[in-house]
């Protein structure tokens, strides 16, 4: 019997283990720094054909620790050749990718550069494994502080000043704090003792080490959810409700709504994204609080009667959660920030006209940009003679906050930043007289 014929080539060799999830981590870096997309939106398309777990884990976290070090990233690269290389060009990306994991994440640079290499062909590849084996040999490595991208430096430093710049970079490379808001501020020293955390306000436990959120004690009965120091000062100025009506505005995922429930407000969460507010509902079952829930855009939308109090968390560039999500630093810009303040003008401005004489408005963004916060405020007095600030009573805040000599609450990279810090939050609070 003769032997079956062989092949005149020999057979290529297997593709290294996990180069699927690098690919992924170039296609969603090109989707947020070419395409402007956010990195959570865009995190569903780029890992597809990938299972769930720690694969997609994996591609969120090059991608995310990637553009946290992009301008340490391209000052290595362009210290490194001799032309610059374009910043849209797939050489610099696919190195981007490999330095992050091997300076940032740990991973070994065989490992790195082995699942790089086969995302570019031609000269480009000799180029990536020429680059990276340089700046490997001269020992390398990304500084202690992240350098924040030209633009947000210049920007902030120009509202804030150049100290608020170099405390938004420090706060850059310590890892986010988890908080957690407790269904019953009045168990606080006992969710602070059983989870081993700190408490800086009633109804606030600031986790220390721990292991995955789901797993904890308090998480299965509803007894607390996720939700950092600052996003909980808007609910907590409009105090106990007793019954009261309220109109919880861009609601989802529902932290606000949570609070509010918990201490007495009747509620109603209102947000357009259907699927957002899918989120917003599994978070009441599981606390077993109870809200009234709409979709609806609010600027078509508008209730039957005024409210006793109406809090609009407005939409905005979430300036403020970038350490959290640092894409935004990258995709956020003079032109996005004055598109956003027009929309947040119009939205107060609407909910206003939903407050009852004497109630209260809460207004409140994410945002590390005055046009969001500061400025909105001083315009929405001007255009509104029947409104004023009122400020917060002391003991509604949480320790080492305090309000603005104009009444309202800012917090700034160097907010608590020796309790590991807070996100950056505009909060003001107005009553119709």
């Amino acid at each position: 019997m003769s032997s079956p014929p062989t092949s005149r080539y020999p057979a290529s060799p297997p593709p290294p283990a996990g180069l699927p999830a690098r690919r992924a981590a170039l296609k969603l870096l090109d989707a947020v720094l070419r395409r402007g997309e956010p990195l959570e939106l865009a995190l569903h398309a780029a890992t597809q054909g990938i299972p769930a777990g720690n694969d997609r884990a994996l591609v969120h976290a090059i991608a995310a620790e990637a553009l946290r070090r992009l301008p340490d990233l391209d000052a290595l690269i362009d210290g490194a050749t001799r032309q610059r290389l374009p910043d849209d060009a797939k050489a610099r990306m696919v190195l981007r990718i490999a330095l992050v994991q091997a300076l940032g994440l740990g991973t070994p640079p065989h490992a790195a550069i082995a699942t790089a290499l086969p995302l570019v062909d031609g000269g480009p590849r000799k180029l990536v494994h020429g680059v990276f084996g340089a700046i490997m040999r001269d020992g390398a490595g990304l500084p202690d502080v992240p350098a924040l991208p030209d633009g947000a430096a210049a920007r902030w430093a120009d509202q804030w000043g150049a100290e608020m710049a170099e405390a938004a970079a420090r706060a850059f490379a310590v890892r986010p704090p988890v908080d957690l808001s407790l269904r019953d501020p009045a168990d606080t020293a006992l969710w602070a003792e059983r989870l081993s955390g700190a408490s800086f306000a009633p109804g606030h436990v600031r986790l220390g080490d721990h292991d995955a959120i789901t797993g904890l004690p308090g998480f299965a009965e509803g007894a607390w959810w996720v939700q950092d120091l600052a996003a909980s000062i808007p609910a907590r100025l409009l105090g106990a409700g007793e019954g009261r009506q309220v109109l919880d505005l861009c609601a989802a995922p529902g932290g606000k709504t949570m609070q509010l429930a918990a201490t007495g407000w009747r509620v109603t969460a209102i947000d357009q994204s259907k699927k957002r507010l899918e989120r917003l509902s599994e978070n009441l079952a599981r606390t077993g609080l109870s809200a009234e829930v709409l979709a609806a855009d609010i600027r078509a939308w508008a209730p039957e009667k005024p409210a006793d109090a109406v809090l609009l968390d407005a939409p905005c560039t979430a300036t403020g959660i970038y350490r959290r999500h640092p894409d935004v630093l990258h995709r956020i810009g003079p032109r996005q920030i004055a598109e956003l303040a027009e929309l947040q003008a119009l939205l107060i401005d609407r909910a206003a006209q939903w407050v009852a004489p004497g109630g209260a408005l809460v207004y409140a963004t994410c945002s590390l940009e005055q046009a969001e916060g500061e400025d909105q405020a001083r315009e929405f007095l001007s255009r509104n003679p029947g409104f004023q600030v009122v400020p917060p009573d002391a003991a509604l805040l949480p320790q080492g906050i305090s309000a603005t000599d104009d009444g309202w609450i800012r917090t700034l990279p160097a907010t608590l930043a020796e309790q590991g810090g807070v996100d950056g939050f505009f909060i003001a609070r107005f009553r119709r007289v």
